[in-house]
């Protein structure tokens, strides 16, 4: 049987202190990482939307399934609170770690902060944080994603399939890591079809994140392009993707899904015929592969970098309807082992 702790986030007094606090709690004989329990436990903190986004998040806890049932190890998550500070994932983090889970994983660059923080607390502990390398350390794990690659391939398919030659761009936050998956996809487009039009859009300008959550505003993104022409929509919005591809299935167009196969997400069923593909992130095994070299005692340090070449990244094609699309399909590999032995360069950043 599954055995999942969900740990409560509990919020700070006042925004302005979580803004300003630096640090969560003081050193003693408890923050050096080792367990209280003789169970090996493992902890996700998960990004914004949590689980249940069809997408980023549930790929992460993908992957803690996968351990506790081929490792046998406990598994514990934590979800994000609407608005927090830093301070609430230096407590999170605090927390999951002064429990004894190891590895703590942070699912999002978001995160980087507040490890940066509490990882010299927890020397013992390894701490993963996945989509962010600007913080490292003798105990950080860096997950990383050439997303650009992945969402090339996905532009190759939209200019194979679109009719109207006009195609969607959905970021949900304008933030370097979304403008890879942008760069990727316009290029892929342009380079198959030089006279497509790619119409992009970002929901939302940092700090507001609720690109990230919001289905509604993925939804109404989608319906303006869609008005305008488009017939292919390709969203990079965590759960705020899942609403367009709900509009797209409204029209009758074609959706891209991203960062887990979405075809298969059962939130999605209803939907799921208009989802031609999705880029794909192994972020399932990313998050399996450091929990096993923790419990095997050699954890993984440093940079970990997923790409094409290692089918970190990719294009599912679990849509029946997309398998029967041989002249797309042949054009994918083609572009996909272009890549790999270095012919193409995918851009990261538009």
């Amino acid at each position: 049987m599954r055995r999942i702790t969900r740990i409560a986030t509990v919020g700070l007094a006042s925004a302005a202190l979580a803004l300003s606090a630096t640090a969560c709690g003081g050193k003693n004989s408890s923050d050096t990482g080792s367990s209280d329990s003789k169970d090996a436990s493992a902890a996700i903190a998960y990004d914004i939307g949590g689980r249940g986004d069809q997408s980023f998040n549930d790929a992460a806890y993908a992957g803690l399934q996968k351990a506790e049932s081929e490792l046998k190890i406990k598994g514990a998550e934590a979800e994000p609170t609407d608005g927090e500070g830093e301070a609430d994932k230096v407590q999170r983090l605090t927390e999951l770690a002064r429990k004894g889970n190891n590895p703590v994983i942070g699912v999002g660059f978001a995160y980087a902060p507040a490890i940066k923080k509490v990882a010299p607390k927890f020397p013992n502990t390894t701490f993963g944080i996945i989509d962010d390398t600007s913080v490292t350390g003798p105990n950080i794990a860096n997950l990383v994603f050439n997303e650009e690659q992945g969402s090339y391939l996905a532009g190759v398919a939209a200019a194979k399939v679109s009719k109207t030659g006009t195609i969607g761009f959905i970021g949900g936050v304008e933030v370097p890591l979304i403008k890879k998956f942008e760069a990727g996809f316009t290029q892929g487009v342009k380079d198959t079809n030089p006279n497509a039009k790619v119409l992009s859009q970002y929901l939302t300008q940092p700090p507001n994140f609720d690109g990230f959550a919001k289905p509604d505003l993925g939804k109404a993104a989608a319906q303006g392009q869609l008005d305008a022409g488009a017939d292919v929509v390709y969203a990079a919005a965590g759960l705020a993707g899942s609403g367009a591809i709900e509009a797209a299935s409204a029209k009758g167009k074609w959706a891209i899904g991203v960062d887990s196969d979405q075809y298969n997400q059962a939130g999605l069923s209803k939907y799921k015929d208009a989802i031609l593909t999705s880029v794909t992130k192994d972020v399932e095994d990313s998050v399996f592969n450091l929990i096993k070299s923790v419990k095997d005692g050699k954890p993984t340090t440093g940079e970990i970098r997923y790409g094409l070449d290692k089918d970190g990244v990719g294009l599912a094609d679990s849509n029946p309807k997309y398998k029967e699309m041989t002249d797309v399909i042949a054009a994918v590999e083609k572009a996909k082992a272009e890549i790999i032995a270095k012919k193409i360069n995918v851009k990261t950043a538009p």
